[in-house]
């Protein structure tokens, strides 16, 4: 593993009286973490590496702005065709003994994604996957598994598709700081998206979500420009710090720095927890994050 290197971040608007709480009446037991699985969408582009964020209406542990992901759902559990890697090998790659919470991340995974962009890891084989998902029909299909009047294995069931596992990648695992009330252990995996399926916000519930550079991203992270666009009463105005999580910051800047979507996938990452920590700098509430830097002499402070 890189070494790792003592690197602080703003702390987000929505943590601050949280964290004010969490000071004021001493340190006690964290609440309970929910397992959630997040997935970073990936594409090349002439600017180099781009992945898909979206707006998270409400108070997210993902962060206001986020990859597409959420809390593990009981029907994670059903049975589901299976393509690709075992349980047992995603218990492995992820560094976990218990195969059930992997098997469960996987099928978070998958079932988050589709119902936040559409796109979908599943096929009739191990050598297809669907496509044209663009339409009224999958649409509706989105609609029916996110407000959970249809679970999603029964939605892949019906059509008699199997979950096309090896389309992920596992990338890293972060949980939330202490002092959070609404805390996750999310685990994040990496995709591109299968040929001739293309992403979308969901109709009911989706607020804005696009394509975004991560190098651009990156180079205007000091500026409101991504919340100016998103234009929410929760985002205008705010800098990249204020909008991510410290975990898709840091992800942000490897996707910037990497050499296209092949480089990034094929990166060999050791199993590892990341937490951030609350600390007072000079008075100012940060956040604390023991992570490899991305390139030789960074700064240590993202503001």
């Amino acid at each position: 593993m890189p070494q790792l290197a003592r690197r602080l971040f703003v702390l987000p608007p929505e943590l601050e009286g949280a964290a004010q709480n969490w000071l004021e009446l001493g340190e006690r037991t964290p609440r309970a973490a929910r397992y959630a699985s997040s997935v970073v969408l990936l594409r090349d582009s002439p600017s180099g590496l781009e992945t898909w964020l979206g707006y998270r209406p409400g108070s997210s542990p993902l962060g206001v702005v986020a990859f597409p992901g959420g809390s593990l759902d009981p029907s994670d559990d059903d049975p589901v065709g299976w393509l690709g890697p075992s349980p047992q090998q995603w218990a492995e790659h992820m560094g976990t003994d218990d195969v059930g919470l992997a098997r469960r991340h996987v099928v978070g995974a998958i079932r988050e994604l589709f119902e936040e962009t559409g796109v979908l890891l599943a096929g009739p084989d191990a050598s297809s996957t669907v496509e044209a998902n663009s339409t009224v029909d999958w649409m509706r299909a989105r609609e029916a598994v996110a407000s959970q009047e249809k679970s999603f294995t029964e939605m892949l069931t019906k059509r008699g598709l199997s979950l096309r596992t090896d389309l992920l990648k596992p990338l890293v695992n972060w949980l939330s700081p202490d002092f959070a009330h609404t805390r996750f252990n999310t685990r994040y995996f990496a995709a591109t998206v299968p040929v001739n399926q293309q992403p979308s916000i969901l109709g009911s519930k989706g607020v804005w979500g696009r394509w975004v550079s991560a190098a651009e991203a990156i180079a205007l992270r000091e500026t409101p420009a991504l919340g100016d666009e998103i234009g929410q009463p929760n985002t205008v105005g705010l800098t990249l710090g204020q909008l991510l999580v410290p975990g898709s910051e840091i992800m942000l800047e490897k996707m910037a720095h990497a050499n296209g979507c092949i480089a990034y996938l094929s990166y060999k990452r050791k199993a590892h927890v990341y937490q951030p920590k609350l600390v007072d700098e000079g008075g100012i509430l940060m956040l604390e994050v023991e992570a490899a830097r991305t390139v030789a002499g960074e700064p240590q402070r993202e503001r």
